[in-house]
């Protein structure tokens, strides 16, 4: 029995499908939903009413695609550069499969798309900042500041800080002291969590041109940095709990957390290995989920 073969175009679209979901960098915008999420979650006291479970997720449906679009653009002004990394040559764009013309064009539909739905269903101002953290991200972090100076992390962090932000913004209409107190600890996460990664992966980042701390300064200049960083955190995550937006539970979290990471950061700044980094860099992922669940754990018990 004979079975007619399948259309070129038809076997084609899974392929292209998941080229283009491969440019949105599906794990990071996961984490920027998520972190928005806990904005929107502390941001409204008590349980939620049915229109604010709508609302947040009309919202989270936006920045989801704005914040594709930046990661989309991203990937257009850096193919270069990721193909000479093996962290991200399988990228579309590094590898030729996505034209900069179609690649640009899904990142503005995107953006556009995004925009108009926090402009038209949740707030303007959702909206402006979501696209400011778009340029802040897309056009001053990687086309300025992250090929001209090894600080590029700890000023481009900024716009990767600004999810919790947005989160409060679309359920309040407003900022307040406790969003930027959201703000600044992602912010402060963000150099150890980026140097432990370029640690071990300094090769990469010296063969891509890139101005990364340990390729500028060395390594053991960066492992001071990642352990002095993580002390600042370290204090940083105690404030929720001091401007009583947490109670006990989360202290307790945030301290058995900060003093995890401060102890990773000490070892690897006394006894470098790469496997070392490695486990640092994965136990910032797990920090930066774990506090930020405990702080959503926190706020209904």
């Amino acid at each position: 029995m004979s079975t007619a073969p399948t259309p070129p175009v038809a076997a084609a679209l899974p392929s292209v499908w998941r080229q283009y979901h491969a440019l949105t960098k599906p794990r990071v915008i996961q984490l920027i939903v998520f972190c928005a999420l806990i904005g929107m979650v502390l941001a409204v006291p008590g349980a939620p009413t049915w229109a604010q479970v709508r609302l947040a997720a009309i919202a989270c449906f936006g920045i989801w695609l704005v914040a594709g679009a930046a990661a989309a653009f991203n990937c257009v002004v850096e193919q270069h550069i990721d193909a000479k990394m093996k962290r991200t040559a399988w990228r579309p764009t590094a590898k030729g499969q996505l034209t900069n013309g179609k690649t640009l064009t899904f990142s503005a539909v995107l953006c556009v798309a995004g925009s108009a739905v926090l402009y038209l269903w949740v707030n303007p101002l959702t909206m402006w900042l979501t696209f400011a953290t778009f340029v802040g991200y897309a056009v001053v972090y990687t086309v300025i500041l992250k090929p001209l100076t090894p600080q590029n992390i700890v000023i481009g962090g900024a716009s990767g800080a600004m999810p919790p932000v947005l989160g409060w913004a679309a359920m309040t209409g407003v900022v307040s002291p406790e969003a930027l107190i959201l703000f600044l600890i992602i912010f402060l996460w963000t150099p150890p969590h980026f140097w432990a990664l370029a640690l071990y992966r300094v090769e990469d980042y010296r063969k891509s041109g890139l101005p990364m701390l340990p390729v500028t300064h060395g390594s053991e200049f960066t492992r001071l940095q990642i352990l002095l960083y993580t002390f600042v955190l370290f204090a940083a995550c105690l404030m929720p709990f001091v401007m009583r937006m947490s109670g006990w539970i989360y202290l307790v979290v945030a301290v058995v957390l900060s003093i995890g990471f401060c102890g990773y950061a000490f070892a690897l700044w006394r006894n470098y290995s790469d496997a070392l980094a490695r486990k640092t860099f994965r136990f910032s992922l797990i920090h930066l989920a774990v506090l930020f669940a405990a702080l959503l754990i926190d706020h209904y018990v």
